[in-house]
């Protein structure tokens, strides 16, 4: 009875992301989680394949980030980072500063990927303005992209393929080129990045930075691009005085097989956008990094002031279990765990390449995607359920069935997500 009783009430007031408040989809309701298993409310366990939006690389209810909350709450669960400083902060900058690139040496918490990116914004706009070059206000992004759902961040997004294209004629008006397309660095072209180079060379008098998700666009297509491109990138951004801002808050902490994906590109961006994952999916918190150039560049004005101030930016408790997620990630062998995941998640979903349905499989890191020729929007009435019914947890959007485990998962585990992928593929192929 409480559980009918608790998804009456959630239906009835209970606004949910991506949904509407008089057709609200199924809702599960989650009562416990360990390891990569989710127990609901009715006693069913599920495997989770999607890490919580991306997040929990090292599963659920773990001890040591458990211990780490639990040691940081009993001595102080929050304080205002405005005047005031703390250890959990502390430490959390110097690892940040010791595994990204050497350039980055200043770190602002956010407290959400999407302010991490708005952050990312200010930075770059006080930036020129700092330098007195106030035209410098646009930014350059890609077709398919996605920064988040914040106002700063829907403008940097597709405008009208993406998930805001309501709010296009409100939204500061951006430049954007062509998604990549290359998928490999053998089969780079320099036509690859033609109307990049135009765009970027019409328009470098008018803009800020490039903003771009390196090597994977997650929620606008989960797109895959080669190293090339952002290698490209930054030489273009160099070359015509540009700042280039890397979101890395979906690929960050070892998700396509490096701790962060411009390292597969050997680049660094000038601002360096983190989340997600950062914390090992246990709580909201976010960093936007920056280089002493773009610092000492906002100061030049004499104020140096960021005008930015989250209330509850740099969370100790937060911070302290970021600490332990980091360090749990280091001392692990992430990198051979990544790399199994992924070449398991070849040889049980490239098969289904040769369905009807099926546009494309792709699989990068511990990521793997089944793009369908069309949208399933059609569909969502019943497959949530169906899913769930597999005993898995995988929410498709738009055309994709896509997985993102964690990094713990055993192979029987993966397994059932990937054969779940294909019964709900032969399910799709007879409506």
């Amino acid at each position: 009875m409480k559980q009918t009783e608790n998804l009456e009430f959630d239906a009835q007031h209970i606004w949910h992301p991506y949904t509407s408040v008089t057709h609200p989809s199924i809702i599960h309701e989650v009562v416990s989680a360990e390891g990569v298993h989710l127990t609901l409310a009715d006693g069913r366990t599920i495997i989770d394949g999607m890490s919580s939006w991306w997040s929990t690389i090292h599963g659920y209810n773990h001890p040591r980030l458990n211990q780490a909350a639990k040691q940081q709450i009993d001595s102080m669960s929050h304080v205002m980072f405005g005047g005031l400083t703390h250890q959990p902060a502390i430490d959390l900058a110097r690892k940040l500063i010791d595994i990204t690139a050497e350039p980055l040496q200043k770190v602002f918490f956010a407290d959400s990927g999407s302010i991490a990116v708005e952050v990312a914004i200010k930075m770059a706009i006080q930036y020129w303005f700092a330098q007195g070059k106030t035209k410098k206000k646009r930014f350059l992004s890609f077709r398919n992209a996605y920064h988040g759902d914040t106002f700063g961040a829907m403008a940097v997004s597709d405008p009208e393929n993406g998930m805001h294209n309501m709010f296009e004629s409100v939204l500061a008006k951006h430049l954007f080129a062509p998604a990549p397309s290359c998928v490999n660095d053998k089969d780079w072209q320099e036509s690859d990045i033609t109307e990049f180079r135009q765009l970027i060379s019409e328009h470098h008098g008018e803009l800020a930075a490039v903003i771009v998700e390196p090597l994977v666009q997650g929620a606008g297509g989960m797109r895959f691009y080669c190293p090339e491109y952002l290698r490209q990138i930054r030489a273009l951004c160099d070359q015509y005085d540009v700042l280039l801002i890397l979101d890395e808050i979906a690929t960050n902490f070892g998700r396509t097989g490096t701790l962060f994906a411009y390292q597969q590109a050997d680049i660094y961006p000038d601002i360096l956008c983190l989340g997600k994952a950062l914390t090992g999916g246990y709580m909201t918190l976010a960093a936007t990094l920056c280089t002493d150039k773009v610092a000492h560049g906002i100061a030049a004005d004499g104020s140096g002031v960021l005008m930015h101030g989250p209330t509850f930016m740099a969370n100790p408790l937060a911070c302290r279990v970021a600490c332990e997620s980091i360090d749990v990630l280091l001392e692990s062998d992430w990198q051979q765990k990544v790399k199994k995941i992924e070449q398991q998640l070849i040889a049980e979903l490239m098969p289904y390449q040769s369905m009807g349905l099926v546009k494309e499989v792709r699989v990068k890191g511990a990521i793997g995607v089944v793009e369908l020729h069309q949208p399933l929007d059609e569909q969502m009435d019943w497959l949530p359920k169906f899913i769930v019914d597999q005993g898995v947890w995988i929410r498709p959007f738009r055309n994709l069935i896509y997985i993102m485990p964690p990094f713990i998962i055993q192979t029987d585990d993966l397994s059932c997500l990937t054969v779940a992928i294909g019964v709900i593929l032969e399910q799709l192929s007879k409506k």
